[in-house]
C-alpha cells in the first residue's frame, strides 16, 4: 500500500478551516446545509484531503458573521491560496481541474435553466436557484484561474507529457497528513432522514455534497414539497477573488475581463506544439486516452495564439479528431477566453475551426454570450462576434435570443436582427415578434 503525505500548505488550511467550523454552531446556517447534504465530502475538507472551494469557506465565514474584508477572511483567503497552489503542483492536476471546470459549466448551464424556469414564482425554490448559479459561475471563475497559473508556471505541459496518473481516489492509495498536523476535524451531523417517497418527485442524477453544495430536485419546480429557506444573507462569493459581491442580490452577469495574449513566439509555439503531439502519439499507443484527453484540455490554459500551430501540427501528424476534441472543450471556456482562442483562429487564418467554436460556444448561459460578444467587440473581433450571433440565433429560440438581447439592448438588439436575417427571414419575424414581447423592438 502507497502512503502519500499531504503538503504542508494543505494541512494548514485544514487546520484553520476546522479551527473556524469549531466556533460555529452545527446543525445551523451553511454549516448545517452542508453537514446535512455531504458530511463525508465536508470531513474530507477538514482532513486536508480535499480542497473546498472558496465560496464554502465564504458561506461558513458568512455563518460565523465575519466581514469579507475582515482579518479572519483575509487570512482564510491567503491560505485557501497557498493550499491550493500546492495541490495544483500534483502531477494529476490539470487534468482534474480541466474535468471539475467542464462540471462547472455545466451546473451553471443548468442553473440557469432552472432559475429562468422559476422567475415567475419567487419564494425559497427561486433562492436557491439563483445561490447555485452564483456559486457555480464562482468555481468556473476560480478553477479557471488556477488553469492559467499553472498553465504559466510550465507544471501543466509536463503534467501532460509525462502523462503520471494521480494518487487521488486510487484504490491502494492511502493520503495521511505529517505528524503535528491539522486540528481533529469538527463533527459533522449525520444528514436528515430523507422525506416520504411521496411527498418529493424522484431525483435524478446530478452533482450534489458539501463540495458543490447544489439544489435538492425538490426545489426544481412550484409542485415540490417544502423548500427550506436559504441561510440568511444568500451565498454570494466574497472576498477579492470575486470582487466583494454583495450577500443578496439579483444574479449577476460575470465581469468582462479580456484575456491579454502573449506575443506570439512562433518558435516556441512550434516546439511546444511538437511536444504536446509526440506526448499525444505515446499516450494513444499504450491506450491511456484518459490522459491524452486530459493533455488536450491542458492546451487551453496556455497562450490562444500558440493553438492554430497545434492544430496544423496535430493534423499533419494525422491526429484531426484530437483537434476536433480540443474544440469542443475549449467551447466551454470562460467568455474571455472563448473570444480570445475565436480570435487567435481567426488571426490565423482558421475561419472554419472559429466557426466551428462559436457553434459549439452558443449552448451556454446567455449572460456568458453577452461577455462574450463585448469581448470580441472590444478587441477588434466583430465578425466573430456576429458569427458568434448568428450561430446562437441559428440553434437556440427566439425567447433565449430576446432574453440575451436584454443584457445589452443597444448593443445586441441590431446585432442579433442582422443575425436573424442572415439566416432566413422567418428568424427574423420570430425574432422580431419576441424582442416585441419583451418590450425592446
Amino acid at each position: 500500500m502507497t502512503v502519500h503525505q499531504l503538503p504542508a500548505e494543505q494541512v494548514t488550511f485544514a487546520g484553520w478551516l476546522s479551527e473556524l467550523a469549531g466556533r460555529l454552531r452545527p446543525g445551523e446556517g451553511w454549516y448545517g446545509v452542508f453537514a446535512a447534504r455531504d458530511p463525508e465530502g465536508l470531513r474530507a475538507c477538514f482532513d486536508g484531503t480535499e480542497l473546498p472551494p472558496w465560496d464554502l469557506v465564504a458561506s461558513l465565514l458568512q455563518d460565523l458573521g465575519e466581514p469579507p474584508g475582515g482579518p479572519r477572511a483575509v487570512r482564510g483567503l491567503a491560505l485557501h491560496g497557498a493550499a491550493a497552489a500546492a495541490h495544483d503542483r500534483a502531477p494529476d492536476a490539470a487534468r482534474t481541474l480541466a474535468a471539475r471546470h467542464r462540471q462547472a459549466h455545466r451546473a451553471a448551464a443548468d442553473a440557469e435553466t432552472r432559475l429562468h424556469h422559476l422567475s415567475a414564482t419567487p419564494g425559497p425554490a427561486l433562492a436557491w436557484a439563483r445561490d447555485d448559479l452564483t456559486r457555480s459561475r464562482a468555481r468556473v471563475a476560480e478553477l479557471a484561474a488556477r488553469m492559467t497559473r499553472l498553465a504559466g508556471t510550465g507544471a501543466a505541459g509536463a503534467a501532460g507529457a509525462a502523462g503520471v496518473p494521480g494518487v487521488a481516489g486510487v484504490p491502494g492509495v492511502v493520503t495521511v497528513a505529517p505528524a503535528a498536523g491539522a486540528a481533529a476535524a469538527p463533527s459533522v451531523a449525520p444528514a436528515p432522514a430523507p422525506p416520504p417517497a411521496d411527498s418529493v418527485r424522484p431525483p435524478k442524477r446530478r452533482p450534489r455534497g458539501a463540495r458543490y453544495a447544489w439544489l435538492d430536485d425538490a426545489a426544481d419546480g412550484p409542485a415540490q414539497a417544502a423548500v427550506p429557506e436559504l441561510p440568511a444573507g444568500g451565498a454570494a462569493p466574497r472576498g477579492a477573488r470575486f470582487g466583494g459581491a454583495p450577500a443578496a442580490a439579483p444574479v449577476p452577469a460575470p465581469a468582462v475581463a479580456p484575456v491579454p495574449a502573449p506575443a506570439a513566439d512562433p518558435g516556441h509555439a512550434a516546439r511546444a506544439a511538437g511536444n504536446a503531439v509526440y506526448a499525444l502519439r505515446r499516450l494513444r499507443a499504450q491506450g491511456r486516452g484518459g490522459d491524452a484527453h486530459g493533455l488536450l484540455c491542458e492546451a487551453l490554459a496556455g497562450p490562444p495564439a500558440w493553438l492554430p500551430v497545434l492544430a496544423a501540427e496535430l493534423h499533419r501528424a494525422g491526429l484531426a479528431a484530437d483537434w476536433d476534441t480540443l474544440l469542443w472543450e475549449a467551447a466551454a471556456l470562460p467568455p474571455a477566453r472563448l473570444a480570445a482562442v475565436a480570435g487567435a483562429l481567426a488571426d490565423a487564418g482558421r475561419p472554419h475551426d472559429r466557426d466551428q467554436l462559436l457553434r459549439q460556444g452558443v449552448a451556454r448561459p446567455v449572460a456568458e454570450l453577452a461577455d462574450a460578444c463585448a469581448v470580441l467587440a472590444a478587441e477588434g473581433h466583430d465578425p466573430e462576434a456576429q458569427a458568434l450571433l448568428t450561430a446562437f440565433v441559428r440553434t437556440r429560440t427566439p425567447e433565449d435570443a430576446a432574453r440575451l438581447a436584454a443584457l445589452d439592448p443597444a448593443a445586441l438588439t441590431p446585432r442579433l436582427l442582422a443575425a436573424a436575417r442572415a439566416v432566413s427571414p422567418s428568424h427574423a419575424r420570430d425574432l422580431l415578434h419576441a424582442l416585441r414581447v419583451a418590450g425592446l423592438a
